[in-house]
């Protein structure tokens, strides 16, 4: 039995699961170093995902997908995240980018993009602008009827996989004196005229990704808007709902591989004649770590099967990235710790972690976000519960 909670999955997830674990122990963990100092896009790995199916796993096998529950999606993000966090990012950016195709794509559009993701064209997710992160009701990019089409202008910047995605889903205001009720979702090819990517991220951590802007002055057609006019800010929504869960896996594959490297390191070294992991100040950090991702496996698991079954996850999920991204803080701290100097060095482990964790306490909305969240969630049911024994 495994100190850490291992999450029950159908046989069919079970095989998904070990087909992971084989192609990062083969493919995704020897190029984990190479990723992060050269800080370069592995399209080898692109490659594998797509040809493995795993690009695919969430995607409807009417599509070319592989039709997994989103329990074995997050499952599979976990395990590759564990072996190369760079490697889980992309799959995680797949999941993001494709998902509100999935909830408003009419049949055409999800032939085209889910199919063309299946095959390794992928699809990112667009909403972020300067001013306009957290705040996602502050953006400014617009879309103007021009003939039979809309003119899309604006621009967005920190978007996953941007440059080595060929569609993007674009969020742009058609009202802007509505605000965040005039908000619409347009797909957006990258060869498209108008369409210019020249700016790349020169990030800390998960270095083998690319995260660039997206400057619109482009032209779509009715065809290119996904879901309904003015519909956008709950598209987006619903799609965060779901990306969160998928970060809260990767937070825990990451997490993993912390404490991996950390409890090995402390049975290995050794002080004074015996293993550093004897001495309480070392063991019971990683008592603690092994416990924080128990629990936040099992939170994150649980909001995958409640998706998977259409329930309301905003709280859930909100729960399971904050829980998820802070226990894997804690992990790869700690990992750090064990090593001691070596730890704070290149080409360690526990450092290139350090850094790839510290993105998913971020993105897919932050710590403090998702604490908003749940207090505003606090607030209104303590404020039913009380009316409700006040009538009593």
């Amino acid at each position: 039995m495994s100190v850490i909670w291992e999450p029950p999955l159908s046989p069919e997830g079970q095989q998904w699961r070990e087909l992971a674990r084989k192609l990062s122990a083969e493919h995704f963990a020897p190029l984990a170093e190479e990723l992060d100092r050269e800080q370069r896009y592995p399209w080898e790995s692109v490659q594998v995902l797509v040809e493995s199916g795993l690009a695919g796993l969430f995607i409807g096998t009417e599509y070319g997908g592989q039709g997994a529950s989103f329990d074995v999606v997050c499952a599979v993000i976990e395990e590759v995240s564990r072996a190369c966090a760079s490697t889980g990012a992309i799959l995680t950016a797949y999941a993001l980018g494709g998902t509100p195709v999935v909830l408003a794509g009419t049949d055409e559009q999800r032939d085209r993009y889910l199919g063309g993701l299946a095959r390794g064209q992928a699809v990112s997710f667009a909403l972020t602008e300067e001013g306009a992160g957290s705040d996602a009701a502050r953006i400014k990019t617009t879309a103007v009827r021009e003939g039979d089409g809309w003119r899309l202008r604006g621009e967005k910047i920190f978007i996953g996989n941007g440059g080595a995605s060929q569609h993007y889903v674009v969020f742009a205001l058609t009202d802007p004196e509505a605000g965040t009720r005039g908000m619409t979702a347009f797909m957006v090819d990258k060869d498209s005229d108008g369409v210019v990517i020249d700016h790349f991220e020169d990030k800390m951590g998960i270095r083998g990704t690319q995260t660039s802007n997206l400057k619109l002055d482009t032209v779509v057609g009715d065809d290119a808007m996904l879901g309904e006019l003015n519909k956008g800010m709950k598209l987006a929504m619903l799609t965060l709902n779901a990306g969160r869960i998928t970060v809260a896996a990767q937070s825990i594959g990451v997490g993993l591989a912390g404490y991996d490297v950390g409890s090995r390191e402390a049975a290995r070294r050794q002080t004074f004649g015996t293993p550093i992991i004897d001495n309480q100040g070392i063991s019971f950090p990683l008592a603690d770590v092994a416990t924080r991702l128990t629990a936040a496996r099992m939170i994150t698991h649980r909001a995958a099967c409640t998706y998977q079954e259409g329930g309301d996850v905003s709280i859930l999920g909100a729960m399971a990235k904050l829980d998820a991204s802070e226990a894997a803080h804690r992990a790869v701290d700690t990992a750090v710790q064990v090593f001691g100097g070596a730890g704070y060095c290149k080409p360690c482990p526990a450092e290139r972690l350090y850094r790839d964790q510290r993105i998913l306490e971020i993105y897919e909305g932050t710590s403090e976000i998702q604490r908003l969240v749940l207090g505003r969630a606090i607030k209104a049911e303590a404020i039913k519960a009380g009316a409700i024994g006040a009538a009593k």
